[in-house]
């Protein structure tokens, strides 16, 4: 999320199904080259409907008929994927539990895989505690899928958070079938603690654990630390075996590509540069070493032996970067094979090919005027922003 997302809201507004057996997230694999840069807009869908501070926007694994928005002040709201659609619903209110102060709030959901057949959904949210304690929970439906029982949560894992911004809070199913969830450094300013290159702890970093093969999870083979004890509190005396990548200052949003499965994700940056990166197990991304590409601490002469950002872009262009989705839709066929991304300060959509290597410029696609705060991926591919203003804008072609 915006790392200076705090200071915006009080400005702007008063300011997965399984892969095979040879797959596996974070393997980079090069797509067919793109040629052609696209013209593309957004309008606004389901006109009808508007969203208290809506975070996310999601639909159900092979389910068309619905959507479903996380609104930050607990509620989870669901409605037909109809445009002319005229009320959504609860889907979750857990809006007693939750503290939405500053970046914190419910902040990320993810369905079973098998969901419903196996009626869980996995939520990501701030309560109140020193200020702030991230919650990984499960949540169970006992109508066949048609709401969650509030009164099911099963805790996964906490993270206390040390201020009220930088808790990242996404969460998704990978291909892998296991469930990656992404937080941010821990908060304040040039990350004091230096938490995210501090592998004993789970901030700055991109989690990945077993919520089907464990109880409540097991490490998947293949993390980097994956032999050392659990770290359910966020912490540890040895580095965390949850932890897939880090090195990250507030990766906001995230996704996996349908056709490669790499993961790219959109981390907020400092006060100069946000990046983008493609994520693999056990890399490193610099942060507070680095912010993208360029030397934070030391300010010159820092090591170079991170991960490079796939691109960057500078404050000329956006304050706050939110990460996207690679395109692989049908109804903009020059989108087809670019990863689409946006800034929630500036409200600019960028894209870049996902064949790129690091270094690569985005492309300014659009000026939307919008608080672009997530992005939605329907069923066939397409893609859609959610707007913290309330409203949702689905990506279109510019003949």
């Amino acid at each position: 999320m915006a790392k200076n997302f705090p200071i915006l809201i009080l400005v702007l507004i008063a300011a997965a199904a399984c892969g095979d057996s040879d797959s596996s997230p974070g393997r980079v694999i090069t797509p067919p080259p793109v040629a052609v840069t696209p013209a593309i807009a957004t309008a606004r869908v389901f006109s009808n409907l508007s969203f208290n501070q809506g975070l996310a926007l999601k639909q159900a694994p092979g389910d068309s008929s619905r959507w479903f928005v996380v609104e930050k002040g607990g509620v989870i709201r669901v409605f037909a994927n109809d445009p002319n659609v005229m009320s959504s619903s609860v889907f979750l209110d857990i809006s007693a539990r939750v503290n939405a102060s500053g970046e914190g709030g419910l902040l990320g959901i993810a369905f079973h895989p098998n969901y419903p057949t196996i009626p869980e959904v996995f939520v990501s949210y701030t309560r109140t505690g020193s200020p702030l304690v991230s919650y990984l929970s499960r949540f169970s439906s006992v109508d066949a899928g048609l709401t969650l029982d509030a009164a099911s949560e099963q805790v996964i894992l906490t993270v206390a958070q040390p201020a009220t911004n930088h808790n990242g809070g996404d969460v998704a199913f990978g291909p892998d079938g296991y469930l990656y969830i992404g937080f941010g450094d821990g908060g304040g300013s040039g990350d004091p603690s230096r938490n995210a290159q501090n592998t004993t702890n789970i901030m700055g970093a991109i989690v990945r654990i077993d919520v089907v093969g464990g109880s409540p999870y097991a490490i998947p083979s293949g993390n980097p630390f994956e032999t050392n004890a659990v770290c359910s509190t966020g912490i540890g005396m040895t580095a965390c075996p949850e932890i897939y990548a880090w090195g990250l200052r507030n990766p906001w949003r995230f996704a996996f590509d349908q056709v490669t499965q790499n993961l790219w994700v959109g981390d907020v940056g400092q006060g100069s540069w946000e990046e983008i990166d493609v994520i693999t197990a056990g890399s490193n991304y610099g942060w507070n070493v680095r912010e993208g590409a360029h030397c934070f601490d030391p300010p010159s002469g820092c090591a170079t032996t991170f991960v490079e950002p796939i691109a960057e872009y500078g404050r000329s262009l956006g304050q706050s970067v939110t990460g996207g989705y690679v395109y692989r839709g049908s109804a903009i066929s020059d989108l087809v094979g670019w990863y689409l991304f946006g800034d929630f300060a500036s409200g600019r959509l960028f894209g870049i090919p996902a064949s790129s290597t690091a270094g690569v410029v985005p492309e300014v696609f659009a000026e939307t005027g919008l608080q672009i705060v997530g992005f939605g991926e329907d069923s066939n591919g397409e893609i859609y922003v959610i707007h913290f203003g309330g409203t949702i804008h689905q990506i279109v072609d510019v003949p």
